[in-house]
This record gives structure tokens, sequence and C-alpha cells, in this order.
């Protein structure tokens, strides 16, 4: 039986087109490819983060640093000598800090069973409709550890000994921190070689000049977004430690420091604070009224500095929706741990900031933007307007 082509209503048969069907297998294909490559991408990062943990600190370190360099260099100072002095005075700065905060993190880890213990006893009150579930769970918790069948044996795994683990972390670190400062030092002092580096894979003169003042530009608002966040949060946690200290609570400076570091983990980082504030004042403060006095100040510090000073001095251009936010500090804390968490804002920014200067990558960073950015101007929605008309 003889079959008729179908005919559309123009009268023309319906045939397929081989040049669509090519094009949406190479499509397919390309993004199984991205995929793939992606899927590696992690793999490398997961299993590798000995090595490029500390190689991204330092170039974050070293974009933080770069504005003070290039302000240095335009008042005579060569690059080598102002990254060296830079270097040396963050070695100082961590030094000095992790010295003068030992002692009190030490005594706060060799307490903890003491403060949980006093924390207990101040929370006695809202414990009570509680007690009774505690008792069951302990009487259930008693129960298996007492019934055991006979002709079983409980096996015990030795565990590798606390100096040795100790020391072991300390080396990491300590080489970690090597790469870090050194590799830094090296890119401050290295200048624009990277940039010319860069342009001379280019041919033409236009895709050069287009090329360096997408380098630059990127550069720059990283640079300026690094450095003034690095400087809030050091005078947020300095105005916190003040603040606590008058309060009377025990160790502000611990507490300063950890309201500055945690600062970097946006929503998160400030709860955390917080809620060891509210610890550290209820176990610290005979009454429950005037310990909450001190988390009080850090929320009304965090409010200030979240609303009012980071949206002013930063501005909202390399701002970050808050979904955005969540699912790189969940993805990086897995990844890297905690200090996956402090740079995956700084590394959300550095990908919005290159995204927003290629057209192909646009809708990127229109997805990382805080605020929806139009991608159709008000001619165009009058006449699909008119068009719906």
């Amino acid at each position: 039986m003889k079959t008729e082509p179908t005919v559309l209503s123009a009268g023309v048969a319906e045939s397929p087109d081989p040049r669509a069907a090519a094009r949406a297998d190479t499509h397919m294909v390309r993004l199984l490819l991205v995929g793939i490559f992606l899927l590696m991408v992690v793999y490398a990062l997961y299993f590798a983060r000995a090595f490029f943990m500390p190689v991204i600190l330092a170039f974050l370190l070293a974009l933080t640093l770069t504005p003070i360099v290039r302000l240095l260099r335009r008042h005579g100072i060569p690059e080598l000598v102002s990254a060296t002095l830079l270097v040396v005075l963050s070695i100082c700065v961590f030094a000095s800090a992790g010295y003068l905060l030992s002692g009190p993190i030490i005594d706060i880890i060799n307490n903890t069973s003491s403060i949980g213990q006093q924390l207990t006893e101040r929370l006695a009150q809202l414990r009570r409709p509680f007690e009774r579930i505690m008792q069951i769970s302990h009487q259930i918790e008693q129960l298996t550890e007492t019934s055991q069948e006979p002709g079983i044996q409980k096996v015990a795994v030795a565990q590798s000994g606390v100096l040795s683990s100790a020391a072991s972390n300390l080396l990491s670190a300590g080489t970690s921190l090597t790469i870090i400062f050194v590799l830094s030092l090296f890119l401050l002092a290295s200048g624009t070689m990277f940039y010319e580096k860069i342009i001379q894979s280019f041919a033409s003169l236009s895709e050069k000049k287009r090329a360096l003042r997408v380098i630059y530009d990127v550069e720059r608002e990283i640079s300026h977004y690094l450095l003034t966040v690095t400087l809030i949060n050091a005078g947020l946690g300095t105005v916190i430690a003040l603040g606590l200290w008058a309060l009377g609570v025990p160790n502000p400076s611990v507490w300063g420091v950890a309201a500055a570091l945690f600062n970097f983990l946006p929503y998160i980082g400030a709860l955390i604070t917080i809620l060891l504030v509210t610890i550290m004042a209820l176990i610290s403060f005979d009454t429950i009224s005037y310990a909450l006095l001190a988390p009080a100040f850090v929320l009304l510090c965090d409010i200030i500095e979240g609303q009012f000073v980071t949206p002013t001095v930063v501005g909202r251009r390399l701002e970050i929706n808050a979904v955005a936010i969540l699912i790189a500090l969940a993805f990086w804390s897995w990844l890297w741990g905690f200090v996956g968490a402090l740079m995956a804002v700084p590394l959300l920014v550095v990908i919005k900031a290159f995204c927003d200067h290629f057209d192909g990558l646009s809708h990127v960073g229109n997805f990382l933007a805080a605020q929806h950015t139009a991608v159709v101007d008000e001619d165009e929605m009058a006449d699909a307007e008119s068009t719906k008309g």
C-alpha cells in the first residue's frame, strides 16, 4: 500500500530536517561532555584537596592584597618590596593572633565538660518537660549495654596516639600555610606578568585589548570586594570584642575573632557566633536576663553590618542571591570542610564577576545575582505585549 506524505495546512509536505537532528545530537553530546568534565573536576578537588586548597587560598590572599600593592606602586614602591612587606605583615598577624588566642581556646576546650554541666544547671527549668524522655532514653541505653548474648565478646579497636595525630595535623597545617604565603608572595611580586602571558595568546589587537579590559575589570572588582569585606569583618570583630569586654564576658578577644571569621559565612556564621556567645554568657552571669544582653549586642552588630555597612561600602554590584550562597556553603563544606565553607562566597564572587563579562556566560551571572537583571528592555516588552494583543 502506497503511503502519502503528510500535508500541512499550507500544503507543504512535512519531512525531518537532518541538520536540526544533527544540531540536537551535537548539543546533547556537548552537555554530556560538560557533565563528565564537571564530575572529574569535583573528583579532583576532593581527592587532591591537600594541593588545591592552599593554592586557591593563596590566590584569594593575593587578590585581597593586590589593591594595596597597586597603591604602593603608584607611590614609587616596587611590587617585590610591597609584596614582601605585606606577606610578612600577614604572617605576623596570623602568628600573633594564634599565640594570643591559643591559651584561652585551650582552656575552653579543656573545660568543655564543666561548661556543659554549668549550662545544664542554668537551663534546668527549661529541661523539666523533657526529663521523662531523657530518663527513658537512659534506661534503654543501660539495657542495651547490659544485654549481651552469651559467647559474644566486645572488640575494642586501638586508636592511634593523640600526640602523633596532633603532630601530623600540625605538620600538614604548617605545610599548607607555607605554600599559601610563599605562593601569594610570588603572585603579588610578579605584577602584570600573568596578564602579559594571557594577552600574548590572542592574535589580533582588538582581541588583546578586550582580553586586557576584561582581566583588569574582573581583578579590580574581586580585589575590591575581598579587601573591603575583610576590613569590614575585622571591624565587626573589634566592635564585638570591645562590647563583650564592656559587658564582662570572659575571653572577649576570642569571640571577636570568631565573629570576624564566621562572618565570611553569610547567615550561618552570625548564628554560630550568637550561639557561642549565648552559651558563654549563660554560664558566666548570675541572671539570665543580663546574660542575654551579650547575644543581643552581637545580633545588633550583625544586623547593622549586614543591612547597612556592607551594602553601602561594597555596593550591590557583586551581591549573590541567598539560594546560591547556601548551595555553595553546603557544597564546599562537604568538599573541604570548614576552610571550604570560608572560601565559598569569595569563589562565588569570582565566578559571578567573570561570567558578567562574557555574553555566553551572562545567564550564569544573572542566576548568581542577588537582584533580577532585566534581559529585555521596555521597547521589547511593549512589542511583546502588542503582539499578544
